[in-house]
């Protein structure tokens, strides 16, 4: 039994999805696949939550008939009877609808989930419904009723042995050779929505692979595989055509984009490769994830996060404890959702970088309270994995650099963004 996972990227249009029935039928394992929310729709759901936190039902219904209009024209597009593909998603937009007209916007995180995670609900129906009238059976399943997670509405984390018993008691191959669920999305155990993070369809597909002891999980992507860099950030980009888990970890963690930070545990527990295919090329080989590997990474690996601050505190009256103002600086950062990226301290101040988010300022509001607090907004956070001083020259030449950091193998740079 093999997982197969395919991003937004994938399922945005017709051809996508045909796409995905010619990858699905070159395959003979049992296949449970795991599907995003079709292309920027995830970004148009939150513009919907938005509006309906504002009490603006009139925008955030205008806005999801757009929604429902970009669905429906790639249905008409890709089904031989769109009616079947319409009456797939009819169901899940009239509940939508409902929910807007009805409910009130209280609890930003709790809404996001209950809202936006539609996304994944219509994409996987459509995709359903597309491989059965190929001909392709398969079942479609609500991982809300699956993935049992905590109460930790935005960034949930799965409760595994909850989920291994509701996955195991659901999946069977003998009855069904493909079964389709949601990345992404889960639920807690009262059986409110809970989503898993941005990018956590890769999570998804890891904590599916761990649960059902799949033989490997295969996540489709629109690069030929794992880069060096990002190829519409940097030229001459190669290929890393194997990685260990801790190679992914590192890289996850200091930004790259193409493996979701906590995907690899899962696969990591039970010795599962990860595989990040090319879904223009699906012969290719791409890149694989494993527990060791023949070959070390032999290039720099070049990881840019955008859209980053640098935030200096200091003490009030120069009575600086660094192990005190350390626990309570990364105490409000947990608080507020805020996710260090880099740290330096002096003698009398300490440095983070974190993600430009919307809990960014309620961060800055506490800390204020017992810090003199300075940062600076429109920064970058450029990583060089295997430094060499080519690589850094060439990267950072004419850049304004507001800290750098080196270790023995990695160079961080701290740079205004042009």
């Amino acid at each position: 039994m093999k997982v197969y996972k395919f991003g937004g990227a994938s399922v945005r249009s017709a051809e996508g999805i045909r796409n995905i029935l010619h990858i699905v039928s070159g395959v003979s394992d049992d296949l449970f696949i795991v599907v995003s929310a079709m292309g920027k729709t995830t970004n148009a759901m939150e513009v919907v939550l938005d509006n309906f936190m504002k009490a603006d039902r009139t925008a955030a219904l205008k806005k999801l008939a757009e929604v429902e209009e970009y669905h429906t024209q790639i249905i008409t597009e890709l089904f031989q009877q769109p009616e079947k593909g319409k009456a797939a998603i009819e169901p899940l937009f009239d509940e939508l609808k409902t929910l807007i007209t009805n409910g009130v916007g209280d609890d930003y995180d709790c809404w996001y989930d209950h809202i936006v995670s539609y996304g994944e609900l219509i994409s996987t129906k459509i995709v359903s419904a597309f491989l059965t009238e190929s001909e392709t059976a398969n079942t479609w399943l609500d991982m809300r009723t699956l993935l049992i997670t905590d109460s930790n509405f935005r960034e949930a984390n799965v409760r595994m042995e909850e989920s291994q018993f509701r996955l195991k008691a659901t999946v069977d191959f003998t009855k069904s050779r493909i079964y389709i669920g949601q990345g992404f999305i889960g639920a807690n155990i009262k059986g409110n929505p809970t989503t898993l993070g941005r990018e956590g369809s890769d999570y998804t597909a890891a904590v599916v692979g761990n649960l059902l002891d799949a033989e490997s999980v295969s996540i489709w992507k629109d690069v030929p595989g794992i880069l060096n860099a990002d190829p519409r950030i940097f030229e001459n980009t190669v290929l890393i055509p194997e990685l260990t888990y801790l190679d992914a970890v590192e890289l996850a963690y200091s930004g790259a984009q193409v493996i979701h930070p906590k995907t690899i545990k899962p696969l990591e527990n039970k010795n599962i490769p990860l595989f990040v295919r090319p879904f223009s090329n699906p012969n290719e080989a791409g890149s694989v994830i494993k527990a060791n590997t023949e070959n070390t990474i032999d290039v720099p690996v070049l990881i840019l996060r955008k859209h980053q601050v640098l935030v200096t505190v200091r003490p009030r009256d120069f009575s600086f404890v660094l192990e005190e103002s350390l626990s309570k600086l990364f105490a409000v950062m947990s608080k507020h959702r805020l996710k260090v990226s880099l740290i330096q301290s002096s003698a009398v101040s300490i440095s983070v970088c974190v993600d430009n988010t919307r809990y960014f300022s309620g961060a800055i509001d506490e800390l204020s309270n017992e810090f003199r607090v300075n940062y600076n907004e429109g920064i970058e956070l450029l990583t060089i994995r295997g430094k060499n001083d080519e690589i850094i020259r060439t990267t950072t030449e004419g850049r304004t650099i507001l800290l750098s950091q080196h270790t023995r193998r990695t160079a961080k740079f701290l740079m205004k963004e042009v």
